[in-house]
């Protein structure tokens, strides 16, 4: 026998006994870009209702609309027949079940932050109640949101309108276009935000 077989003979047993390396412990996945903070019903589909501005509305006049005391959205608001209209062809698109009643046609853009009243693009059934545990994701949530934004937005306007009163104070001044982009993007997080006494920016 070889002096070098020989040795790898000595050597195998001791290599068979050797503990195998632990095996790497997989890491957690990371979320997707896309995921949001509320679930999926709390937004309408973006292909479909990607949230659309007022042209008539912008930042350089908004002491003159939006922020001003004797403005109402009243002036601008579509008639009830058209949503109505609108929310019913909506539901049956989308294949939502349920009740019209169980459904605001809800301005994704709320008028007080200069969405667009009637452009389709902006409207979109929202449900009344979406409760998941002790949260509600619905339509009288996002409320809270569009009037604190809408008090973020005017917060420099001298003697501005007051929307969101003394339960979520603005606390900073953001440009419309941010509002905006806020909401669109999920306004739900901007509600966890106020929840926590934060600006949402």
């Amino acid at each position: 026998m070889s002096r070098l077989l020989f040795s790898f003979l000595l050597v195998l047993p001791v290599l068979a006994q050797a503990p195998a390396p632990a095996a790497k412990k997989p890491s957690p996945p990371a979320p997707p870009a896309s995921a949001k903070a509320a679930p999926a019903d709390a937004y309408p589909d973006p292909s479909k209702t990607p949230g659309w501005p007022n042209p008539d509305i912008t930042q350089d006049q908004i002491a003159q609309n939006i922020c001003s005391k004797t403005w109402t959205t009243s002036t601008i608001r579509p008639t009830e027949d058209y949503t109505n209209k609108l929310k019913l062809q909506q539901m049956k698109d989308l294949g939502l079940t349920g009740k019209e009643a169980d459904y605001e046609e809800d301005h994704f853009i709320s008028l007080e932050i200069g969405g667009n009243p009637s452009d389709p693009r902006n409207l979109w059934p929202e449900p009344w109640n979406l409760k998941v545990g002790a949260n509600d994701y619905g339509a009288h949530t996002k409320d809270f949101v569009e009037n604190f934004l809408h008090d973020e937005v005017c917060f420099s306007v001298p003697n501005h309108k007051v929307s969101s009163g003394d339960k979520y104070p603005a606390k900073t001044s953001i440009t419309l276009v941010q509002a905006q982009q806020i909401i669109t993007q999920d306004w739900y997080a901007c509600f966890q935000k106020m929840q926590a006494g934060q600006p949402c920016k």
